[in-house]
């Protein structure tokens, strides 16, 4: 949890900001290296084994998804992974690091972004 005082202006700013392992480890990559490396190195220590484990199960099962469909439309994607990971939330965290992947290729379609198994 982050608390932020202050002012904007003639406004007083009072903000209590939560994050979770995965937000802290996405603001550590944008940060001084030897300051991610030390965020990273506390994230994955916090972390247990088995939710790593889990999460690199889930991510393994999104990218076999993918690559049994060949390619899919992005809201019929999310609505697949919210299912696998257990939220909406989850789905789109998911999506973004689709995005991300190298063996992943997003392309804008008509109505929506398409997603094609690379390899």
């Amino acid at each position: 949890m982050v608390r932020i005082r202050g002012r904007v202006g003639d406004w007083p700013v009072d903000l209590t900001v939560e994050l979770d392992a995965q937000d802290w480890a996405q603001l550590a990559q944008h940060v001084a290296p030897a300051a991610a490396a030390a965020a990273a190195a506390a994230s994955a220590a916090s972390a247990t084994g088995a939710a790593a484990v889990a999460s690199d199960a889930l991510w393994q099962t999104t990218l076999d998804l993918l690559h049994k469909a060949g390619q899919i439309e992005g809201p019929q994607l999310l609505v697949q992974l919210a299912a696998l990971a257990g939220g909406e939330a989850a789905g789109k965290r998911l999506l973004v690091r689709l995005r991300h992947c190298a063996q992943v290729r997003m392309e804008a379609g008509v109505d929506a972004p398409i997603y094609h198994w690379v390899g």
